[in-house]
């Protein structure tokens, strides 16, 4: 069977600079996969080459998108075809509500018109499921948005886009505990919502790890992919940090 996501020796440059040095991973639809490494490591280079984002530049290998060679596709059409990124650092927007912003995204992503009811009612819905105060629809996109708020915004934006992959680089980052928890329940709500939809979870903590399971584990050091396992090779990590597989 054609998975969701397919990577085959992706090599990726920053400024000249190699960052992927041949990278091969794949996710099928329906499953969450965990992709962990230090600091520095190049998870967040994968995560946005993904999605094409113009500063990385693929200079070997391949990204396949429901068996479709999406590489040189732009980050709209992929955006367009199914493909989400979740940002470590949402972007604010000032003079754009959060309502205003989904609708449009809703818009796109459809290929039709949404009308501001129609948003509206899926907003509110999904809103209400992710225990999310109504009055944060009119604020300004990210704009005075706590860590947390702008981490389930994220996963709101998730859930209205409904994406066939989702690409969360690092949503856990700079969460406490609470927060934590309430993020992770919302991107669980959503694959809930969506059975088909492939995850891969970008982080460097293994909290996140206890509230959502996943399916597959995979270890990236110094841009290349070292390890791949279960749960088991999550606590392993928790252990014995990085170390081992440094060169």
């Amino acid at each position: 069977m054609t998975p969701l996501l397919e990577v085959s020796d992706l090599h990726v440059a920053v400024d000249g600079a190699e960052i992927l040095r041949g990278v091969d991973l794949e996710v099928p639809e329906g499953e969450l996969h965990a992709l962990m490494g230090p600091n520095g490591s190049g998870k967040s280079t994968l995560a946005h080459t993904l999605l094409g984002s113009p500063a990385y530049q693929v200079t070997r290998g391949a990204i396949r998108f429901k068996g479709e060679d999406v590489t040189s596709w732009a980050t709209d059409v992929r955006a367009k075809a199914g493909m989400f990124l979740a940002f470590q650092y949402p972007e604010e927007i000032s003079g754009v509500s959060v309502t205003q912003f989904l609708r449009q995204a809703m818009s796109a992503r459809a290929g039709e018109e949404r009308s501001a009811l129609e948003a509206r009612v899926a907003l509110v819905e999904w809103m209400e499921r992710l225990g999310m105060d109504p009055a944060f629809a009119e604020r300004y996109l990210n704009q005075g948005f706590s860590g947390g708020e702008k981490k389930r915004n994220e996963v709101l934006q998730m859930a209205l886009l409904q994406p066939d992959l989702a690409v969360l680089d690092e949503t856990d980052s700079g969460l406490d505990v609470d927060a934590l928890a309430v993020v992770a329940n919302g991107v669980e709500a959503v694959r809930q919502a969506r059975p088909k939809l492939g995850v891969l979870l970008v982080t460097h903590y293994t909290k996140i790890l206890g509230l959502l399971r996943p399916d597959v584990v995979h270890v990236l050091v110094e841009g290349r992919l070292v390890a791949r396992g279960g749960s088991e090779l999550a606590e392993q990590l928790e252990e014995k940090g990085y170390e081992p597989w440094r060169r």
